[in-house]
C-alpha cells in the first residue's frame, strides 16, 4: 500500500510564524537596561564625552537588535542567529562601561550575594519606576538604621546628588548615588546576558537541525507536489 499524501492543510508552511519579540524576556529586560542608561548618563557622564553617546547606543543596539532579529526570523535564521549576537555583544560592551565607571572612580563593584542586589533581584523591576521606588526604599532602610539618626536626602534616580547613600556599606557611610545606579545595572546586563547565550545556543541548534529559508523552500515544495 503506498503511503498516505499529506494533505494540504498539514503541509508546513513556507514563512513560519516569526517576530513576538515583546515576550521575550531579554527584550524586556533590554528595554529597561535601555532606559536605566540613557537616565544613567545624562546624570552621570558628561553629555560631549564620547562614553555617553557609546553607553546610550549600546543600549539601544543591544534591544533593537533583539527585535531584528526575531523579525528577520520569518525568512532567515541565519540574519536572526546574527543580530541576537550582535546584541549580544552590544551588552557585553555595555557591561564593560559600567564595569570601567566603578573602577576608574575607585568604587566597588558589588559580589551576587550583596544585601541590596539581592533585594534588587526580588523586586523584578520591569519599569524605570520601579528601579527609582527600589532606591528610595533602600534609602529609607539605610536612614532607619543610621546610628547617629543623621537625615539622609530624599533623591532619587531621578535627581543628581553627591551625597546618596549606597546601601549595603557600612551605617553613615556616603557615597555617590551614582554607584547604586550602576550596580543595578550590572545585575540587569548580567541576567539579560545570561538569557541572550541560551537563545543564541538555541538558535543555533535550530538552525543545525531545521537549515535556514532554501531548505525549507525545497521541504515546502516537495511537499505541495506530494499533496497534489
Amino acid at each position: 500500500m503506498l503511503p498516505k499524501k499529506p494533505k494540504r492543510a498539514e503541509c508546513e508552511p513556507l514563512i513560519p510564524p516569526h517576530g513576538g519579540y515583546r515576550r521575550l524576556k531579554s527584550f524586556q529586560l533590554g528595554q529597561l537596561i535601555h532606559d536605566l542608561t540613557a537616565r544613567f548618563c545624562d546624570l552621570y557622564i558628561p553629555p560631549r564625552s564620547r562614553t555617553h553617546d557609546q553607553m546610550v547606543q549600546a543600549a539601544r543596539s543591544g534591544v533593537q537588535n533583539i527585535a531584528e532579529g526575531s523579525q528577520a526570523s520569518g525568512t532567515s535564521k541565519k540574519m536572526e542567529l546574527k543580530l541576537t549576537n550582535v546584541a549580544r555583544a552590544s551588552l557585553e560592551e555595555l557591561r564593560l562601561d559600567y564595569e570601567d565607571f566603578l573602577r576608574q572612580r575607585g568604587f566597588p563593584k558589588w559580589r551576587p550575594d550583596h544585601p541590596a542586589l539581592q533585594r534588587f533581584k526580588a523586586k523584578r523591576c520591569a519599569t524605570l519606576e520601579e528601579v527609582r521606588q527600589w532606591v528610595r526604599e533602600e534609602r529609607r532602610l539605610l536612614k532607619n538604621t543610621d546610628r547617629h539618626g543623621r537625615a539622609q536626602t530624599n533623591t532619587d534616580l531621578g535627581r543628581s546628588t553627591a551625597s546618596s547613600v549606597a546601601v549595603g556599606a557600612s551605617p553613615c557611610q556616603s557615597v555617590p548615588s551614582s554607584v547604586l545606579v550602576a550596580n543595578a545595572a550590572l545585575s540587569l546586563l548580567n541576567l539579560c546576558c545570561y538569557l541572550l547565550d541560551r537563545q543564541i545556543a538555541a538558535q543555533a541548534a535550530a538552525f543545525e537541525e531545521e537549515g535556514g529559508f532554501t531548505e525549507r523552500l525545497h521541504r515546502v515544495r516537495s511537499a505541495r507536489r506530494q499533496a497534489w
